[in-house]
């Protein structure tokens, strides 16, 4: 018996994905009227401390998130988002409040 192979051979690009690059697969979503590019971050590509616009609190290097941005807007205007938080942002308010001991970066 062979062993399965994992890997795909190469060639082929996901179907419906603008791009793929080292940190994944790029998405368009439609948000408040606006294109947004979203791409999901895994553990190992995760190499900083980020803020979280939805919820405000610090993500750590290593824990898979989210990175959006609007599609017309350049990388400097990227966003790391906690998974949840980017699913629940149409349930948030817009004014959050930053609790007395986060930290700020």
């Amino acid at each position: 018996m062979s062993p399965r192979r994992n890997r795909s051979r190469g060639g082929e690009k996901p179907v419906g994905h603008e791009s793929t690059d080292r940190y994944g697969l790029d998405r368009m979503e439609t948000w408040q009227g606006e294109e947004w590019v979203v791409r999901q971050v895994g553990g190992g590509a995760a190499a900083k401390h980020y803020r979280c616009p939805g919820c405000d609190q610090e993500i750590p290097p290593g824990v898979a998130h989210v990175v959006a941005w609007q599609q017309h807007m350049g990388a400097d205007d990227r966003r790391h988002w906690h998974k949840a938080c980017w699913n629940a942002r149409d349930r948030r308010s817009a004014k959050l409040q930053r609790s007395r001991n986060a930290p700020r970066h």
